[in-house]
């Protein structure tokens, strides 16, 4: 989520964004393509009660409705299965990753393993508690690894938040062995400028490679300098996981990347990225970069080169994440108006902005290019209480040169929708909750919502995991692929 560095002790501002959404919403409105704000942090979530209301049955919205506060509304092709409420109703819930029968949460508190082998019955196996957010996560046969953005007096468990002008502060990956899932054991960190605000997973022989995302430097800052144009390139023996190290730091702007304002008002200043997801089966990345989105070829996992770079200067402010389709002929960019914390889901912001960018891959290898298709932004306008804004999601393997996907929109709950014909994407069906809150600004909603094995599972800030089964006659074809892991920053060749 977008992060704009002040003091970066990382208990950021947005409080008191939140405590002036009338402001914000006004601002949000009225300033072209509005600025990126900091994200929630280590903000508590919003004031709504911790457990769902229950669904009514076969319930839809009509045009222009937004839901009671509380209730859970969905299309009649999507089906909740299971809710399992946060057992820390402070704590923030963020990334998810697969591995058989089980999901790893992370939140900002640590990490939760659950049982899925029953999707109608998840179970908790083991909550980690180990401070420092995000806890971006994905996991490696017996590894779990998590992503810390916060500055801690140590790399601990047990660390405390300490300002980054501290040279002693940390930030960075923490390893953990999983092969008894009742009792994780934290083995080895690795320190990284500017910290882990997320980190990618690439597959290898003998080796395992995390693409680590981070961004805004600070001179004040002994770990975190500027220029950080480039990416932390973590190395992680699969037989000696204990003696991982940052192996590169390979500079994917040398001229600098976007500038944001002045010249570029709204639009996020490109210092690092937010999140990168790689297609290993092509050798190939996209890269959310703050004001850039790049294709880069990682054929050469330690020094990967990029291929081409894209720019939105009229609707994008943050590039946040992307997906490739399962030709790899297409990316899906999304971005992060607001950061996270502010309600963009609305008439105000109108549909090309906190929205999805779809881009055309053209042309072959080094001549590949990104060519800009069109937006999707859920249809569903939300209260100005509910923070939404296009956020986390994979694709739904559906195959036959159809492409699907699932995502995340906060508080705007879980959109499945059809890009295959990239000018005009729909969507097909929806899930979500009515606002936390009805009188201020909430925090929650889901943060990611990813496909796998027949059903979609979804990490709500406030609510916990949810479980939603899919039937439609689009994504039929889906439910016979199966996988022994996902994440889903490493994308797989699913057919």
């Amino acid at each position: 989520m977008t992060t704009l560095h002040t003091a970066r002790v990382r208990h950021r501002s947005l409080g008191v964004a939140l405590a002036a959404a009338g402001l914000l919403t006004t601002l949000l409105a009225t300033a072209g393509p509005a600025a990126a704000t900091p994200d929630p942090g280590d903000l508590s979530p919003g004031a709504g009660s911790g457990r769902s209301a229950g669904p009514a049955p076969d319930r839809e919205l009509a045009p222009g409705e937004i839901p009671g506060q509380d209730e859970i509304v969905h299309s009649r092709n999507i089906k909740p299965l299971a809710n399992i409420p946060s057992a820390n109703p402070k704590a923030i819930n963020s990334d998810l990753a697969f591995q058989g029968n089980f999901a790893y949460a992370g939140n900002y508190d640590g990490f939760t393993i659950y049982d899925i082998a029953n999707p109608k019955s998840p179970k908790v196996v083991t909550q980690v508690l180990c401070p420092g957010g995000q806890n971006d996560i994905s996991v490696s046969g017996d590894l779990l690894f998590l992503s810390t953005d916060s500055s801690r007096s140590d790399d601990s468990c047990n660390s405390v938040s300490q300002p980054a002008t501290e040279k002693s502060s940390w930030e960075g990956i923490k390893i953990f062995d999983i092969k008894d899932k009742k009792n994780p054991k934290y083995i080895k960190s690795v320190e990284t400028n500017c910290g882990s605000h997320t980190h990618t997973l690439v597959p290898g022989g003998r080796d395992i490679y995390l693409y680590v995302a981070s961004y805004s430097p600070n001179e004040a800052f002994p770990d975190c300098k500027p220029p950080h144009d480039g990416i932390s390139v973590v190395k992680v023996p699969k037989k000696a996981p204990t003696k991982a190290a940052v192996v590169a730091f390979p500079v994917l702007f040398p001229d600098g990347g976007n500038p944001g304002a002045p010249a570029n008002p709204g639009v996020s200043k490109t210092t690092g990225c937010h999140d990168i997801t790689v297609l290993p089966s092509e050798d190939l990345a996209a890269g959310a970069c703050m004001g850039d989105g790049i294709l880069f070829d990682i054929s050469d996992p330690e020094q990967p080169r990029v291929i081409d770079r894209v720019q939105d200067n009229v609707n994008f402010a943050f590039w946040h994440s992307a997906t490739f389709n399962e030709d790899a002929d297409k990316v899906v960019f999304t971005d992060e108006l607001g950061g996270g914390g502010s309600a963009t889901c609305n008439e105000a912001t109108g549909p090309d902005r906190g929205a999805d960018g779809i881009y055309d891959i053209t042309g072959r290898g080094d001549q590949r290019k990104l060519v800009f298709k069109g937006y999707f932004k859920i249809p569903r306008h939300q209260a100005d209480t509910e923070n939404c804004v296009a956020h986390n999601g994979s694709l739904i393997p559906v195959g036959g040169g159809r492409d699907i996907m699932v995502q995340a929109w906060y508080q705007g709950g879980v959109s499945v929708w059809d890009f295959t014909d990239s000018t005009r994407p729909k969507e097909i069906g929806y899930f979500e909750r009515g606002p936390l809150t009805t009188d201020q600004l909430g925090l929650g909603g889901s943060w990611s919502a990813y496909y796998y094995n027949g059903h979609i599972y979804s990490n709500d800030i406030a609510k916990g995991l949810d479980v939603l089964r899919l039937d439609d006659w689009r994504t039929e074809s889906a439910k016979w692929v199966r996988m022994d892991r996902l994440n889903v920053q490493s994308q797989p060749e699913y057919h």
